[in-house]
């Protein structure tokens, strides 16, 4: 039996990358992982199975040897959506990619990956890898790529754009991209898997409202409680609509603070549309106020099993924690498929056997 090869995950939240380097069934095995969050670090441990740091990477005092590094550091610091942060908070988190790079400098692995928004990749702070890249003494033994991937290209049926940066040790050269799965852009044309094919299937209707633990069953088809005006608004939206179809249909439902912003995004309180792949799940996609979160026809959000079943997540994946904490989960994950794609890029850079 060939020998594992260990890989270490750092900022591993429940295990979206770790997964999908498990399903490209080529040897992978996570050694060791590092997550503050204890929800998401004991949702990771109790897949894996390895040892977990449950607190900051900056108490770290040793790593294990391992093949790969991968992980993302955090990324409200870069994106939009974390501009209400303080100046302060937003410089810690910009940081924290150095703890990632102390460990590749530690390890010294055969590769490592980094993903993140597409937005660090425009940042002084990756100018500034990108210049250890060339002068660190350790980095410098590296060939690497990045770009941006949209997960929907390689079967994840979302569009989620991430900043991926892949590095192996040696000379051999890093292509760019790895090879799509799906859509114009595939080797043999697949199409795009759609919202209607992750989620087709499940019940119209949510199966509960509170989480329900069974022996190694976690049903995550979860409603949620909504007052009779929001459902009001919700039977407003048509199909592929969004919030403008209250100010057509319905003004006497649309909020005055939509009312006072007659332009704007067209995603909010949106269906998604069935035969499309879904828009960017994020942490909170159980509020339509806050996206494109409605059902394609039924009148309530969408449930936490679609959500994760949209993130590609299988089914058997259990995760630890509350309703919220486990959306945090989902909506941070990397999609597992969009892991498994780089998993066999890693592997048939580094590890493949040539005969």
């Amino acid at each position: 039996m060939a020998r594992p090869i260990r890989t270490i995950d750092l900022f591993a939240g429940a295990g979206g990358l770790a997964l999908g380097f498990e399903m490209a069934k080529l040897g992978f095995e996570p050694v060791y992982a590092v997550e503050i969050d204890r929800d998401a670090a004991t949702t990771f441990k109790q897949h894996f199975r390895c040892d977990v740091h449950m607190g900051s990477i900056s108490t770290v005092v040793r790593y294990p040897e391992a093949e790969v590094i991968i992980g993302g550091p955090p990324c409200q610091g870069f994106s939009a959506l974390g501009r209400d942060r303080s100046d302060e908070s937003r410089a810690l988190i910009n940081e924290l990619w150095r703890d990632y790079v102390r460990a590749v400098c530690e390890v010294r692995p055969q590769a490592f990956v980094i993903e993140n928004v597409p937005q660090f990749q425009r940042s002084p702070q990756f100018e500034q890898l990108l210049w250890l890249m060339a002068n660190d003494p350790v980095l410098s033994e590296y060939r690497y790529n990045f770009g941006v991937l949209n997960a929907a290209d390689y079967g994840v049926p979302q569009v989620r754009r991430r900043g991926i940066f892949v590095a192996v040790r040696g000379d051999r050269d890093v292509p760019w991209p790895p090879p799509p799965t799906h859509g114009p852009a595939s080797k043999h044309g697949t199409l795009y898997r759609t919202v209607r094919d992750a989620i087709g299937d499940l019940p119209a209707r949510p199966t509960g409202i509170e989480l329900n633990y069974l022996a190694e069953h976690q049903d995550l088809h979860l409603g949620r409680s909504v007052t009779p005006k929001s459902l009001e608004r919700y039977r407003a939206i048509p199909a592929g609509g969004n919030r403008f179809d209250l100010r057509r249909n319905r003004p006497d439902l649309e909020p005055r603070c939509w009312k006072n912003k007659p332009t704007g995004t067209s995603d909010v309180m949106g269906r998604l549309h069935w035969d499309r792949p879904s828009v960017t799940i994020r942490t909170e996609f159980f509020k339509p106020e806050k996206g494109r979160y409605l059902h394609p026809e039924e009148h309530r959000p969408i449930t936490h099993r679609e959500a994760a079943r949209l993130q590609s997540f299988p089914d058997d994946f259990f995760f630890e924690g509350n309703k919220l904490s486990i959306a945090r989960q989902i909506g941070n994950a990397v999609p597992p498929l969009l892991g498994k794609a780089l998993a066999e890029f890693v592997y048939r850079l580094v590890f493949m056997t040539v005969d």
